[in-house]
């Protein structure tokens, strides 16, 4: 929609705020997004518009730390970093964003605030969990970390509830394991809940049968970010990979644990034909994909501040 916009825009200044695109958070959200945008705009849509050239596209990509994929090997953040930018990401690191107001992001980098316009801010800098966790702390009396995750016992219960579980990214699970000595949660990931729920389906029948049930343990199998076409970090554990390697081991690695061989046989079809011809698919937009102008928007953000202030003002006076 905001290319359609920006194709439609006769005020430069609005059409480069339509074409201003903002990643916030550059961990593997945010750089498998990134990513996905340059290819979006420098790629897919190059040839599809009259009035605007979508190599014009600005997509910037924000990390309040010193590099991308926090998380990552130094020298695997690096490799990334490298690869957004051959795709034409600007990456901005150390860099926090303060406010964001209608089309105005306030950024503030080594104690320097700047405001800047970008239509689209796109938020991969963390999460908040399911309103589950609070209602399940509320009868419970269980701690939440500060995301709203449950902190859980060693063998995924809830403290006092030792029928109650929680698998996957609502459980705050910070008990080192064999392969995992971290102080740090577990990351919630795919991979963490898959190992989880496994182990809770022979946990569960364990206690039926009246057996022993050991605490879960955490094998950490690696971690994978995809960048873009051909562009992927790997850290195995045992080997660090990047580039087309790395991409290579993500791909077989996401169909490996796709359901019945005719869901792989199909993505892996799919897949062939994006990449030989750089195509997404159908790309349709239905409904309204009318945007408003970005200074109607903060008026109108205006407008209904002072009317509910001057509302209260006026229930203050009564």
């Amino acid at each position: 929609m905001a290319f359609e916009a920006a194709e439609k825009e006769s005020d430069p200044a609005r059409r480069s705020a339509l074409l201003t695109f903002f990643i916030v958070g550059g961990g593997p959200t945010g750089v498998e997004l990134s990513g996905a945008l340059a290819e979006l705009a420098y790629e897919t849509l190059r040839e599809d518009f009259r009035s605007i050239n979508p190599s014009e596209t600005k997509i910037v990509l924000l990390e309040g730390m010193d590099r991308v994929l926090p998380p990552y090997p130094g020298d695997l953040s690096i490799a990334a970093k490298k690869s957004l930018e051959k795709l034409g990401v600007e990456v901005r690191t150390s860099t926090l964003v303060t406010n964001i107001e209608g089309d105005t992001v306030t950024l503030k980098s080594n104690g320097v605030e700047e405001k800047v316009q970008a239509f689209t801010v796109l938020w991969a800098a963390g999460i908040k969990a399911s309103p589950l966790g609070k209602a399940i702390a509320d009868k419970t009396g269980a701690e939440l970390d500060r995301i709203g995750r449950v902190i859980v016992e060693p063998d995924l219960s809830v403290p006092g509830y030792p029928n109650l579980f929680i698998a996957g990214d609502l459980a705050h699970y910070a008990h080192p394991s064999k392969s995992y000595a971290s102080d740090a949660p577990l990351p919630g990931t795919a991979a963490t809940a898959m190992q989880q729920g496994s182990y809770l389906a022979t946990s569960i029948e364990r206690r039926i049968t009246n057996k022993a049930v050991s605490p879960f343990e955490y094998k950490d199998n690696g971690s994978l970010a995809v960048i873009g076409r051909n562009e992927a970090v790997a850290d195995l554990g045992f080997a660090k990979l990047t580039g087309f390697l790395a991409w290579i081991v993500w791909i077989f690695v996401h169909i490996y644990y796709l359901i019945e061989f005719d869901n792989k046989l199909l993505v892996m079809l799919q897949w062939g034909w994006h990449y030989f011809t750089s195509q997404r698919g159908a790309r349709l937009i239905t409904g309204d994909d009318s945007i408003p102008a970005l200074s109607a928007l903060v008026i109108e953000e205006m407008t209904l501040g002072a009317q509910v202030s001057g509302s209260t003002a006026l229930a203050d006076k009564a």
